[in-house]
């Protein structure tokens, strides 16, 4: 930044050209000692926005700590303020630093790396619009960097700098460079990030910080700097979707009452028709009052007060919108949430949720799947701990108007408060409202939405001539370690070896598919079935044999399961063997788990498992071999006319 001389200045104009330069909010991220909170003091060293006491300061400092060797200024001093930081060289809390160019403001947001802090990183990134994730050169892509780039994504920040540090130790290798690059690049494909820079950098030597390398000619891209300056982000507020929560009612007389608050998204006119919310009642906009004099219109993020031109109900807490464009209005909400309390979020415990002005009663109805946020495997969950990330389905005690975050943040973010403590415990994203399927029985044999099927020109006796084979489905339920997966994948083997066409729907694997926005409640394990059903009835249309391996603990289920494939297609069988024989088999430790309170609902532990009443088959897995069970399966499908 070029010092401005305010001698030739007049500084109300200096003041006022500066107060509206655009402001860009950014945080920096990674990896445990990639270089952040340096990069950081290289930015505020090289923008000549360091005080002359504040180097001294970093300098003696830098002298006393010695994690820059002799005569080197540690830089991460400057964001690094804790005495724990300092003693550990490692960052623990958020620190936020503010500089400025002759283009732009920043608010710069220093995140702890460790994963202990996730819940530190999660603050930090909230109201941050882009983000700086770090890559050591030396090291490559590593478990954080895949940690903070998900909970990046699910902040939904648009714009992404993958800054590879510290190349000087590796001679500012092209090579080097392109295969990180590569690697992200696979990586950050299943994430929602669309606006991602990639920049070779030196934070410590000053590489492509504030100005461009000599030492990477081979970059065209440009410093750090350069793309904080130009980065477009007008475009990244919504301003289609009006969504004015009202705040205060003023009523300092008789003459005039006006709603407060700030516009959290779309725009404000005068004239314009608005509707509050809930009540719906609809009227226009009378005038747009601030300190400064009335406007013709507003946008976000202004403080403004509104006043209508008909007496309507509104009070703190609702919402002007446009009628042509209302919020979902819904008391439940499904939601990802990172939770920030030592004790654990579990269903059936009350929180106040805070969104936007309005707070009301919320409990955890169910836990959809938690995510690791090292792999972004989802798993099943009966409660998240600390810095620990799930999807929840929330049930609230009155109807709240959001948005999806996705589509606009200051709608469909929210927080949790313990209403003991008032501290506040978890961080939320909306992800739908109304919950995660609609309230009609997803069963029935007709869609609730009239749908004219279409028909194959194929007749199913002309498949069964082609294929040779009847189609059908073996369905083998059991409990977990049963052995209905080994008899499934076996008797698939045996049969494709005669030449038939088989396929196996196993319950795991669907869940990561088709299926992977289920949970383990009893409406979701009854919903897994339904889908895997309506897909065992495709192929068994497409004239394939179909062998189908799940846990299906209700009997009502399993049989409109049969009911939706066709009984005359459907051949059930029951494996089984002593609970210890199943809990010594089972390699997943999902017995253990349950044990253990971390799966909820689990059949045969802490769930019912309704024994089939009448199968066509059972088998005693502890009796008979795998492949005595496939001898059996099969003869029954002979028996049964569904095999020549």
């Amino acid at each position: 930044m070029q010092p401005v001389d305010l001698s030739q200045e007049d500084i109300h104009a200096y003041l006022a050209r500066h107060q509206k330069k655009e402001l860009l909010r950014l945080l920096t991220c990674g990896s445990v000692d990639d270089g952040k909170s340096t990069l950081i003091g290289r930015l505020l060293h090289d923008t000549k926005m360091i005080y002359e006491d504040q180097l001294a300061a970093v300098k003696r400092d830098s002298e006393k700590v010695g994690t820059t060797g002799a005569g080197e200024i540690d830089l991460a001093l400057l964001t690094d303020g804790l005495k724990a930081e300092r003693e550990q060289g490692i960052t623990i809390d958020v620190a936020y630093r503010y500089f400025s160019t002759d283009r732009r403001k920043f608010i710069i947001a220093d995140t702890p790396g460790h994963e202990q802090y996730t819940r530190n990183m999660a603050t930090g990134a909230s109201t941050c619009q882009l983000a700086v994730i770090l890559i050591d050169a030396r090291h490559g892509v590593m478990t954080q960097t895949r940690r903070h780039s998900f909970i990046v994504s699910l902040l939904g920040i648009r714009h992404v700098v993958v800054a590879v540090n510290k190349m000087d130790l590796v001679d500012y290798s092209r090579e080097v460079f392109e295969r990180i690059k590569d690697e992200y690049t696979g990586f950050v494909a299943k994430l929602d990030l669309r606006d991602i820079t990639f920049i070779p950098m030196s934070a410590l030597k000053g590489d492509n910080v504030a100005s461009k390398s000599d030492a990477m000619p081979w970059h065209h891209g440009p410093a750090l700097l350069d793309h904080l300056e130009t980065v477009h982000i007008a475009s990244d507020r919504n301003l289609t979707d009006l969504r004015f929560p009202v705040q205060y009612v003023i009523r300092p007389n008789l003459d005039f009452r006006g709603f407060a608050g700030t516009v959290a998204s779309g725009i404000l006119r005068k004239g314009e028709e608005v509707m509050a919310i809930p009540s719906g009642k609809r009227s226009r906009v009378k005038s747009i009052v601030t300190y400064d004099g009335e406007l013709d219109e507003a946008f976000a993020p202004q403080a403004v007060t509104v006043t209508l031109e008909d007496e309507i109900d509104v009070s703190r807490g609702d919402m002007l919108v446009q009628p042509d464009s209302p919020p979902h209005v819904s008391s439940d909400i499904e939601a990802m949430v990172v939770w920030m309390a030592e004790q654990p979020l579990v269903p059936g415990r009350p929180y106040t949720l805070k969104q936007t002005t309005r707070q009301v009663s919320a409990e955890v109805a169910s836990f959809r799947h938690g995510v690791d946020v090292n792999t972004l495997e989802h798993r099943p969950i009966a409660r998240l701990a600390l810095n620990e990330v799930g999807h929840v389905q929330l049930s609230l005690t009155q109807a709240l108007a959001c948005d999806p975050y996705r589509a606009n943040h200051a709608t469909g973010a929210f927080i949790l408060i313990d209403r003991l403590t008032n501290n506040t415990v978890g961080a939320g994203m909306i992800l739908e409202a109304g919950g995660g399927r609609p309230p009609a029985d997803v069963w029935a044999a007709e869609p609730t939405t009239p749908l004219k099927a279409r028909e194959s020109l194929v007749a199913p006796a002309e498949r069964e001539a082609r294929l040779g084979q009847k189609p059908s489905t073996v369905l083998l339920v059991g409990l977990t370690g049963s052995g209905k997966s080994r008899i499934a994948y076996k008797l698939e083997r045996r049969l494709w070896d005669e030449g038939r066409a088989v396929t196996v729907l196993y319950g795991q694997n669907m869940r990561t598919g088709l299926n992977r926005d289920l949970g383990f409640t009893a409406d979701d394990r009854s919903e897994n079935l339904r889908r895997s059903a309506e897909v065992a009835k495709l192929m068994n249309d497409a004239g394939v044999i179909t062998v189908a391996a799940f846990v299906a603990p209700h009997e009502a289920v399993r049989e409109r399961a049969k009911d939706l494939i066709g009984r005359d297609r459907v051949l059930e069988v029951y494996c089984t063997a002593p609970m210890d024989v199943m809990r010594a088999r089972d390699q997943s430790g999902a017995y253990r788990l349950a044990d253990e309170g971390k799966i909820a609902q689990m059949p045969g532990v802490t769930a019912a498992f309704e024994e089939p009443k009448s199968p066509d088959l059972i088998l005693q897995t502890d009796q008979v071999s795998v492949e005595q069970s496939v001898d059996r399966i099969i003869e029954l499908m002979k028996s049964k006319g569904l095999l020549p």
